[in-house]
C-alpha cells in the first residue's frame, strides 16, 4: 500500500518517483503538503482512486506523470491552477467524465497525454487553443464527442496531434491548415464527415490517418505535394473519383485507401478498377444490355462449373494454397529459376537461415534483378503453416518500413518433391543484427551512430503501429528480433519474416490464431512476451514487449540472451537499474562515433553541456525501451505513444548535434 507518511516528507523535496511496480491503494490528499515539488510521477502501478483535487496546490510542480496506473474519477480542474505545469501525463487510466477547460490556463504546456481512457464530451476550445503546445497532444482512445473546434489552427507549433477512435463528428476544421509544425496527424476511427481540406500548409507532415470516417469527395490533389509523407491512410470512408498518380500515390506501400467503393484510377499496385470516361444514353443502354446478355451466360457457365466443381471435391480434400493468397500481377517464378538463379541453392549465396526456412542471394535472369529467395524446410513440423500464413500477412499489408515480397514459388523440385520459396528484394545492407553485431572483420564498416539507431527504432515502431493499429485486420508478428530488421541502401529499416504473424479478431484484444499460423511458437527466447511462457493470449502487447528489447539491444548493443546476466538478470533489468545515473555505462561505445568530420568523441571529452544534453536524450531513450518491456502486459505503452516519445526525442537530438557540430567546427577553425 502506498503509504500516507509520504505526505510527511520534507518540504524541500523536488522529486517524488513511484513506478512500475505493484504499489496499490490511492494518493493522499495531503499530496499537496510537498509544495515544492517540480516533478510528481506515479506511473504503472495498481494504486487506484481518484486524483486529489488538492494537487493543484502544488504549484512549482512542472511535471506531472500518471499513466498508466487505476486511477478513476475525473480530471481535476484545480490543475488550472498550475500555470508552470510543462508535461501532463495521465495516459492509460480509467478516467472519466470532461476535459477541464480550466487545462487552457496552463500556459507553458507543452505535453499532454489523456489518451486511453474513458473521457466524455466534447474537447474544450481552451485546451486546443494553447500555442504553448509543441511536442505532443494526445486525446486518442476515449469516448469524446462533437467538433474538433477550429481553435485547433492555434498549435502551430505542435509536432503530433492524435485524437483518434473517439466519437468526434462534424466536419475537420480548415483551421488545421495553420498547424504548419505538424509531423503526425492521426483523426482515425470518428465520425467526421465532409471533404478533405487541402491541408496545403502541413509541409512537414510525415504520418496521415484519416481512415474510418464518414469522408467524402475527392482526394485533394494538394496532397501530392507533401514531400515528406511517409504514411497516408485514407481507408474506409466514402470518398470518391480517380486517385492521384503523384507524389506519395506514387507508392503503394505509403498509402491505404481500401473500403472506398468508389474510387478508381490510381498505380496498378492498387488494384481500383479504372475510372470510366462520360458515356451518351446510347451507349449506357448498350452497355445495360449486354451486361444483362454476359449474366446470363455468366449465370450458365456457373451451374454447369458448380456441377463440376462438385465432383472434384469429393476427391480432392480442400485446404488453402499459397496462390490463392495472392492476386494477379505477381512475377510467376518456376523451381528452375530460382535453381539458376542462386547457383543451385549454393552454399555460398547462403545468406541468412531461420526455424522454418534457408535464405539465398539469386540473380533473377534476364532482367538481372538481384533477389533474396527464402526456401522453405518442408520437413520441419509447421513449416507449411508458416508459408501460408506469410503469404496471408504479406498480401495486403503496404508499409514503407515493412518488406515487401515480390512473388512466391509453389511448386515441385525434379525429383517430384514439394518446394516452397517466397522472393523478396534483395538488402544490400543485411540484417540490423549483422550491424549491432559485426564480425571482427566488419567492425569499422557496419557501424551505426546514435541517430541511425534512433531512425531505425522509430522505423520499427511506425512498422508495428502500423500492423496493430492501421490495417483492416490487425496483425502481431510474433517473432520480432534484429534479424528479422532488414535495412536498406539508406538505413532504412524494414521489418520480415510473417512466418508466426497471428491475426487479432475485431475487438482488437481477443487474439486468434489464423489457420494458416503456427500455433505453438510465439517468437525467440530473450525476445518473445513473458506471459507467452505461461499459456497466455497473442496480443500487440506482445510485439510492444518484444520491440522494447530490440530497442535496448540497439543502444546496448548487447543480446537479451548475453552470458554477462546472471542469476535473474535481464536486459531490462541491466538498463533499468542504470538510469539515470550510469547510462552511459550502459550505451554502446560504438554509437558515439561519428564517421561524419567533429567527432562526437571528440566533442564529448570537451564539452561537458554537450554531454549533458545528449545523457538526457539516451535516458528518455531507453526508458522508453524499459516501458515497453516491463513484465505486466498491461503496463506497457502502446506503439502509437511510442512513436511520439521517439520523434520528439529525435528532433532534440538533431538540434543539438547540428549546434554542437557547429560549434566544434567553429572551435577548430580558430585553433
Amino acid at each position: 500500500m502506498l503509504p500516507y507518511s509520504i505526505t510527511n516528507l520534507s518540504t524541500t523535496l523536488t522529486k517524488l518517483l513511484i513506478g512500475d511496480n505493484k504499489i496499490s491503494g490511492t494518493i493522499p490528499r495531503e499530496i499537496s503538503n510537498l509544495v515544492n515539488l517540480d516533478m510528481l510521477s506515479i506511473e504503472g502501478t495498481l494504486i487506484n482512486g481518484s486524483i486529489p483535487d488538492s494537487i493543484g496546490m502544488l504549484s512549482n510542480l512542472k511535471k506531472l506523470e500518471m499513466e498508466s496506473n487505476q486511477l478513476t474519477g475525473n480530471i481535476p480542474s484545480s490543475l488550472g491552477n498550475i500555470r508552470g505545469l510543462l508535461y501532463i501525463y495521465l495516459q492509460d487510466n480509467s478516467l472519466e467524465g470532461t476535459i477541464p477547460s480550466s487545462l487552457g490556463n496552463c500556459t507553458s504546456l507543452q505535453n499532454l497525454d489523456i489518451s486511453q481512457n474513458k473521457l466524455s464530451g466534447s474537447i474544450p476550445k481552451q485546451v486546443v487553443a494553447l500555442s504553448s503546445l509543441s511536442v505532443f497532444l494526445n486525446m486518442s482512445y476515449n469516448s469524446l464527442s462533437g467538433p474538433l473546434p477550429v481553435e485547433i489552427g492555434n498549435l502551430t507549433n505542435l509536432a503530433a496531434l492524435d485524437i483518434s477512435n473517439n466519437k468526434l463528428s462534424g466536419e475537420i476544421p480548415h483551421s488545421l491548415e495553420s498547424c504548419s509544425s505538424l509531423e503526425i496527424l492521426y483523426l482515425q476511427g470518428n465520425l467526421f464527415e465532409g471533404t478533405i481540406p487541402p491541408l496545403t500548409d502541413l509541409k512537414n507532415i510525415q504520418y496521415l490517418d484519416l481512415s474510418r470516417n464518414n469522408l467524402s469527395g475527392n482526394i485533394p490533389g494538394s496532397i501530392t505535394k507533401h514531400d515528406f509523407l511517409q504514411n497516408l491512410n485514407l481507408s474506409f470512408n466514402h470518398l470518391d473519383g480517380e486517385v492521384p498518380v503523384q507524389g506519395v500515390f506514387t507508392d503503394a506501400s505509403r498509402i491505404q485507401v481500401m473500403g472506398n467503393l468508389n474510387l478508381c484510377g490510381g498505380i496498378k499496385e492498387l488494384h481500383l478498377h479504372p475510372c470510366l470516361k462520360h458515356a451518351n444514353k446510347r451507349s449506357k443502354k448498350h452497355i445495360s444490355l449486354i451486361l444483362v446478355l454476359a449474366l446470363g451466360t455468366i449465370a450458365a457457365c456457373l451451374t454447369l462449373l458448380l456441377l463440376v466443381s462438385y465432383c472434384y471435391v469429393k476427391k480432392v480434400k480442400h485446404r488453402p494454397s499459397s496462390a490463392s493468397l495472392f492476386r494477379e500481377g505477381y512475377t510467376k517464378v518456376s523451381y528452375e529459376d530460382l535453381l539458376n538463379a542462386t547457383g543451385g541453392f549454393s552454399s555460398n549465396n547462403l545468406i541468412g537461415s531461420g526455424s522454418f526456412g534457408l535464405v539465398y542471394r539469386g540473380n533473377l535472369s534476364p532482367e538481372g534483378t538481384i533477389i533474396a529467395v527464402k526456401v522453405v524446410k518442408l520437413e520441419k513440423k509447421g513449416a507449411s503453416k508458416s508459408f501460408l500464413a506469410e503469404c496471408e500477412a504479406l498480401r495486403n499489408i503496404r508499409h514503407r518500413n515493412l518488406v515487401r515480397i515480390s512473388t512466391v514459388c509453389s511448386s515441385v523440385d525434379f525429383d517430384g518433391n514439394e518446394f516452397k520459396a517466397l522472393v523478396y528484394p534483395f538488402m544490400e545492407n543485411g540484417s540490423l543484427d549483422e550491424w549491432l553485431h559485426p564480425k571482427e572483420e566488419q567492425m569499422l564498416q557496419k557501424r551505426l551512430s546514435i541517430l541511425h539507431r534512433l531512425n531505425i527504432t522509430i522505423d520499427v515502431a511506425s512498422a508495428l503501429h502500423y500492423l496493430h493499429s492501421q490495417c483492416h485486420t490487425s496483425i502481431v508478428h510474433c517473432d520480432l528480433k534484429p534479424s528479422n530488421v532488414l535495412l536498406d541502401n539508406d538505413l532504412t529499416a524494414l521489418v520480415s519474416d510473417f512466418g508466426l504473424a497471428k491475426f487479432l479478431s475485431d475487438s482488437g484484444q481477443n487474439a486468434y490464431v489464423n489457420q494458416f499460423s503456427s500455433s505453438g511458437i510465439k517468437g525467440t527466447v530473450g525476445y518473445a512476451a513473458p506471459e507467452y511462457g505461461m499459456g497466455g493470449q497473442v496480443s500487440s502487447q506482445g510485439d510492444v514487449y518484444s520491440f522494447g528489447v530490440l530497442l535496448l539491444e540497439i543502444f546496448t548493443g548487447r543480446r537479451p540472451t548475453s552470458e554477462l546476466f546472471e542469476d535473474n538478470e535481464t536486459l531490462h533489468s541491466f538498463v533499468k537499474q542504470a538510469l539515470p545515473g550510469q547510462v552511459m555505462d550502459v550505451v554502446d561505445q560504438s554509437a558515439l562515433y561519428e564517421k561524419e568530420p567533429g567527432d562526437l568523441m571528440d566533442i564529448l571529452s570537451c564539452r561537458s553541456d554537450f554531454t549533458d544534453k545528449l545523457v538526457e536524450c539516451l535516458v528518455s531513450i531507453l526508458t522508453a525501451g524499459v516501458a515497453c518491456s516491463v513484465e505486466t502486459p498491461q503496463a506497457r505503452i502502446n506503439m502509437g505513444q511510442v512513436i511520439l516519445n521517439l520523434i520528439s526525442i529525435r528532433d532534440k537530438l538533431s538540434r543539438i548535434l547540428d549546434h554542437s557540430e557547429k560549434v566544434e567546427i567553429s572551435r577548430k577553425g580558430e585553433s
